[in-house]
């Protein structure tokens, strides 16, 4: 209990840093490709096995419609591992393709013994590059916060200068050069560090097909909700997501059905640090809309939890539909990469 005691403390503490600002996929097939003077560096993530998601109680698996499945915490020697605030998975929850705050690229492969998490393998990682092939951080563009894929062009928003690059991913991998898409009014106006915080793609046969959902960290609306904006689609324009408990958005996924898994975090000094799943119904998206949607899960510091940035789901062999989320952890001493799976229980 003291150990558990003492984590959260130092989380409470990094949790005021990261509040404040402070501190699938075809293409991976391209790195198979035979080695160039550029090639992506390829580093070692070592993965600790977390036993139990409660640490006071072993038999505790289940946590609203979400049973705990497995995690890891994962470390490396490579200078630019952590700040992971993105996550992408292939069909088969295998091959992997993550976002650094500080604009990097990470690509490599889930392992498993059984339905558990063992590791990583093959981890690549290399700068994200702008239209002029040079990294986007050297004209000041970083807190690349949040991915999304429209079969193999991806999608890369920027949260502190408000911007979405577009990169082909099916030519050129993570070598691909991002070009700026063109924005519709609202965006360019969101909140300094509290901007462009999740990106949706929407496939072929569901609802809003075609369409880029991007959604705010924190920008609100004249009722103090959450904005969001539809790109593109049949049905272009802004809707809202309904702010409760003084939650922000992480990032948000698609499950099969079309519903929306939006993943929340607060921080406050009286009520501490929180992370929430909310599941939207896909029919309530639309133009001019508030959505909400039911807590579906809602853990806080007595749990292996850290701060959650990434979310992205897929259907395991069995049928099992599996949540998979990352944590950020700031490139802090006191915070922890996590890698975190759990089942979808339909009810």
């Amino acid at each position: 209990m003291t150990t558990n005691l003492s984590r959260r403390r130092l989380l409470l503490n990094a949790a005021a840093a990261f509040s404040s600002g402070a501190g699938l996929l075809a293409p991976l097939h391209a790195f198979a490709q035979d080695a160039k003077p550029d090639d992506p560096a390829s580093l070692e993530v070592n993965a600790r096995r977390i036993e139990h998601f409660d640490p006071r109680d072993a038999s505790h698996v289940r946590y609203g419609a979400l049973e705990f499945r497995s995690g890891l915490v994962l470390t490396s020697s490579f200078r630019g591992f952590g700040g992971l605030s993105a996550l992408r998975l292939d069909k088969k929850g295998e091959r992997f393709i993550s976002l650094s705050d500080k604009a990097n690229w990470f690509t490599g492969l889930l392992t498993y013994r059984g339905k558990a998490l063992s590791g990583l393998a093959d981890v690549k990682s290399a700068p994200i590059l702008g239209s002029d092939g040079k990294p986007i951080s050297q004209r000041g563009w970083f807190d690349t916060e949040s991915l999304a894929f429209d079969g193999t062009t991806a999608y890369v928003g920027l949260e502190r200068v408000n911007q979405i690059l577009r990169f082909d991913f099916g030519k050129d991998g993570i070598r691909a050069r991002g070009e700026p898409i063109s924005l519709p009014a609202g965006i360019d106006k969101l909140p300094f560090n509290k901007g462009l915080e999740s990106l949706v793609f929407v496939p072929k046969g569901q609802p809003l097909a075609g369409t880029l959902i991007a959604i705010s960290e924190r920008g609100l609306d004249p009722a103090g909700n959450i904005l969001g904006f539809l790109i593109g689609g049949p049905a272009p324009g802004q809707f809202s997501v309904k702010r409760t408990k003084n939650f922000d958005i992480s990032d948000a996924t698609l499950l099969p059905s079309g519903d929306l898994l939006l993943l929340e975090r607060k921080f406050s000094v009286m009520e501490g640090v929180g992370i929430r799943i909310r599941r939207v119904s896909a029919g309530s998206i639309a133009r001019d809309a508030v959505i909400d949607g039911p807590t579906i899960f809602e853990v806080d510091l007595g749990y292996e939890i850290d701060n959650m940035e990434g979310i992205d789901t897929h259907v395991a062999e069995n049928g099992d539909t599996v949540v998979t989320m990352i944590s950020d952890d700031n490139f802090s001493m006191i915070q922890r990469t996590l890698l975190l799976q759990f089942t979808l229980v339909e009810e």
